[in-house]
């Protein structure tokens, strides 16, 4: 009975993988185009912060150059529980500087719920509501994207998160690898297939009367995943936007990443709880590829989860009972097989790494320990499982200052 439940189970995620790995292979396919329409959107630039006075300079000088009529946005930065000079900064550029002090309902869902609100107040009513982080960077053309995605009807849009500073660190060349492979083999793949994308909790923008209609109502450890489950159940399709690039900071540090991912990965479990099952029998009863497809996203925490427990069971019972006592599938499958899903789990990244055209040559040097940053995961989810119900924001620390002229030029862009 054992041996029946272990071997069904790594079917099961053999399968899921075959059907991740299909879904990766409509991203090679890019088109160079999109339609453009002339700028007739507005737009209200929400920016949360905490804390931020070392990096919110950069951004907002960035959005006084952005390629879009300045008349059709403004910028509001969400000055949440701040003790610095975060306020100062922001009003020292011309921009909104929205004070709030709450000590109790802490977190960038609840900042951004906060300032929805008291946008709504105001006489003046945007298009479009478009989400930054403090450390971010916008692309010049990032606005123009989303002004053609709202033109076309799109409700709900995700800009290409890109990586600020992968040649900082071992660390951040791992998240840059991974985000161009998320961007490349994953968004863009269903984006291409006209499926659900899922939200990055930055670079994203929204329809402002969808949010009126539906709250934003997100003030989980993920809010842009509990929002992008909300949408999907209602019949609201995220779309991405590949060309609309926002640049986002990543940790330095092997610790400071793992406190971040340990609360994405507590915030997933939450999600997963609420969304999986419903979004699974809505896909059933309304045949919808769509919905079954990020049914299976938000348990995708469990499927890490599961994948290290039969890792742990099996070397267990070698190493323990003097085992190998339980099969695998690949006993049962030519020696090939193995070594092709091997190489297949690796190669996808450096498809995206080549894809994306990355010119860093550091980048490709710590792709060597690119390996102990996709095994950490499995420490943080198995630990974030009995951590699940801590609702306590743990704010990640920017301190990279880099301008957008300077990064382009570093990487030969326009």
């Amino acid at each position: 009975m054992l041996q029946g439940l272990f071997m069904t189970l790594q079917v099961l995620l053999a399968v899921i993988g075959v059907y991740q790995f299909g879904f990766a292979l409509f991203g090679l396919y890019k088109k160079k185009k999109e339609k453009s329409f002339e700028p007739q959107k507005s737009f209200a630039i929400l920016v949360a912060a905490h804390n931020e006075e070392q990096v919110i300079g950069a951004l907002m000088e960035n959005l006084k150059h952005l390629r879009y009529p300045r008349e059709l946005y403004d910028v509001f930065v969400i000055c949440d529980n701040c003790t610095d000079k975060t306020a100062d900064i922001v009003r020292e550029h011309g921009w909104n500087a929205c004070v709030r002090v709450n000590p109790n309902l802490r977190g960038k869902g609840y900042a951004i719920e906060w300032m929805l609100e008291e946008l709504w107040k105001l006489d003046r009513e945007y298009d479009g509501i478009v989400m930054l982080d403090a450390d971010n960077l916008a692309h010049p053309d990032f606005l123009i994207g989303m002004n053609n995605d709202l033109c076309q009807g799109a409700k709900v849009i995700q800009g290409y998160i890109d990586t600020k500073n992968p040649d900082d660190s071992w660390i951040t060349a791992a998240y840059g690898i991974s985000y161009w492979y998320i961007n490349r083999l994953w968004q863009l793949s269903r984006h291409n297939l006209k499926m659900a994308n899922f939200l990055g909790g930055t670079g994203m923008c929204f329809d402002n009367k969808l949010l009126q209609e539906m709250g934003w109502g997100a003030t989980s450890l993920v809010e842009d995943l509990e929002f992008t489950m909300r949408c999907v159940k209602r019949g609201v399709y995220p779309k991405f936007n590949y060309h609309a690039k926002i640049y986002d900071e990543k940790p330095l540090t092997f610790k400071a990443s793992a406190v971040q991912r340990l609360r994405w990965m507590q915030g997933h479990f939450t999600v997963a709880r609420k969304y999986f099952f419903p979004l699974l029998w809505q896909s059933i009863r309304d045949r919808s590829l769509v919905k079954f497809d990020m049914a299976l996203y938000a348990v995708n925490v469990y499927i890490v989860l599961l994948t290290l427990m039969l890792t742990v069971v099996l070397y267990g019972d070698i190493v323990l009972f003097d085992g190998p006592h339980l099969l695998t599938m690949y006993d049962y499958m030519p020696l090939w097989v193995a070594a092709v899903a091997i190489i297949a789990q690796v190669a996808v990244f450096f498809i995206a790494m080549f894809l994306e055209k990355v010119k860093s040559w550091k980048v490709y040097a710590y792709i060597l320990l690119f390996p102990i940053y996709l095994l950490s995961w499995f420490p943080i989810t198995f630990y974030a499982f009995f951590t699940q119900n801590n609702k306590q924001w743990s704010h990640t620390k920017h301190t990279r200052v880099v301008r957008i002229d300077e990064m382009h030029s570093e990487r030969g862009q326009a």
